[in-house]
């Protein structure tokens, strides 16, 4: 055995928690060390092991696939140490969730709640915020888990398909349009509008099959949320398409939902980082939201 094994456990726990908290100084703070104690240890399992641990890019330290294997083996290590001197009170792992108004609002806090009675154990943490945000946040690790509308392609994130859904119209139950069982481009004309806004890619195909029909909408109003629309909409404004998930869940008895003819597709996605292990507990609420998403007429698994 190596003269410098005694410091291996020191070394582990720094590989640990930085690992954990993404940078030197969480893991300092958790270790009750220095950021230079950590970054020595680090240093010193790297040199001992032969592996580069961790890539410093830009101020930020990711873990390389070599990492995440040696961390793995150190689980019944730590496992083991946890039975014999471990805290008495269990810590609660905490889950940092991002997410557009649609999915937070409502449906995530529903599921949020109830993941947590059924969990006690385990802490979240949501910031409501755009899109272009949740895949930020995921870059940058200031999240675990995501769930966005937008097909992003970027380098380091990893889409994991959830809801597709087919385009729906909305309106009062009383709207005369409410008894036809599909909406078309055409039955739009002339029809008080409640628009989503251009940040929206739909709302550029929406306008591009209206073109082609010759329909030509009144648009009174344009939101930035299918929410807000449908609420318009429920408060006699006018008619909306938006995608239905997870919309309908929350207003089928106050609105009429059809079907709108058209090739509009939305499709929804967990967003997760594609470098960093996913935690426990994110793993856990994605298999809960699987299980108790219910179904409905206009949207199917992903």
């Amino acid at each position: 055995m190596s003269t410098k094994s005694w410091h291996s456990l020191p070394e582990y726990q720094a590989l640990r928690a930085l690992m954990q908290g993404g940078t030197t100084t969480a893991a300092a703070e958790q270790l009750g060390l220095s950021q230079s104690a950590i970054s020595r240890s680090i240093a010193s399992l790297e040199s001992r092991t032969g592996q580069m641990l961790f890539e410093r890019e830009a101020g930020r330290l990711r873990p390389t696939a070599e990492a995440v294997r040696l961390n793995r083996r150190l689980d019944p290590l730590f496992a083991a140490l946890d039975r014999i001197d471990g805290p008495t009170i269990p810590v609660q792992e905490t889950l940092r969730i991002i997410a557009p108004p649609t999915y937070a609002h409502r449906f995530l806090v529903t599921h949020i709640t109830s993941f947590l009675k059924a969990n006690p154990h385990f802490y979240i943490s949501l910031e409501v915020n755009t899109s272009d945000e949740v895949i930020r946040g995921i870059l940058d690790d200031r999240f675990d888990l995501g769930v966005t509308g937008v097909e992003l392609n970027r380098d380091g994130i990893k889409l994991s398909p959830y809801r597709i859904s087919n385009a729906v119209c909305a309106m009062p139950s009383n709207h005369p349009l409410a008894q036809n069982t599909v909406i078309t481009p055409a039955d739009l004309h002339d029809q008080p509008f409640i628009a989503l806004t251009y940040r929206h890619a739909r709302r550029t195909q929406l306008d591009k099959i209206l073109k082609q029909s010759r329909s030509t909408p009144r648009i009174v109003a344009e939101v930035s949320t299918s929410f807000a629309a449908v609420d318009m909409a429920k408060e006699g404004l006018g008619l909306t398409v938006i995608n239905p998930f997870p919309v309908y869940h929350y207003r089928s008895d106050d609105l009429t939902f059809r079907p709108f003819a058209s090739q509009i597709e939305y499709r929804s996605y967990f967003a997760t980082s594609a470098q960093r292990p996913l935690p426990r507990v994110a793993r856990a609420f994605i298999r809960h939201l699987r299980l108790h998403t219910p179904a409905d007429p206009f949207t199917r698994k992903g």
